[in-house]
């Protein structure tokens, strides 16, 4: 882990900080993405309602969380979310933590895998993924879209 964040558990305190963040991670995305990422509709009632059903971490330096990612079990496996890093804190290894964090989180579960959704578009988000084991397996249309917009991956913990 990079010494400039460290990483802790996601509490109920951090919902408004993390809607926050997840909001200004995907709203710097380039080229913008259409349709629009639901991450932007995200509020701290929404982020409050998944810590509570599943939980998550978040990085944090002193005086702000740059990176979090929520998760929830899901279709046999932990299904991690809104993987979200501060635009000045990405390629810093924040988005790499975060996911081995969700690994360790499934692996204490007894989990057999964790799987995570992203857009086509996000290149660099579908290498990452992949450079940490991770598959993609079902390929998805928004509504009103004819062609694939996302893909569903995932990392079996054998």
């Amino acid at each position: 882990m990079n010494s400039a964040y460290r990483l802790r558990p996601v509490t109920q305190n951090d919902a408004e900080a993390v809607a926050t963040l997840v909001r200004a991670a995907f709203a710097g995305i380039s080229p913008p993405l259409v349709p629009p990422p639901s991450a932007l509709r995200e509020t701290a009632e929404t982020v409050a309602t998944t810590i509570a059903k599943g939980g998550g971490v978040v990085a944090e330096t002193d005086d702000r969380l740059v990176g979090s990612a929520l998760w929830d079990e899901r279709d046999g496996g932990l299904y991690v979310g809104r993987v979200s890093v501060c635009p000045e804190f990405r390629r810093r290894g924040v988005a790499r933590s975060l996911i081995q964090a969700a690994e360790a989180e499934a692996r204490r579960r007894g989990m057999p895998r964790i799987h995570l959704a992203t857009r086509l578009a996000l290149v660099s988000n579908r290498q990452l993924f992949a450079t940490l084991g991770f598959a993609e397996t079902t390929l998805h249309a928004h509504d009103g879209f004819n062609h694939p917009t996302w893909v569903d991956m995932e990392k079996p913990l054998g």
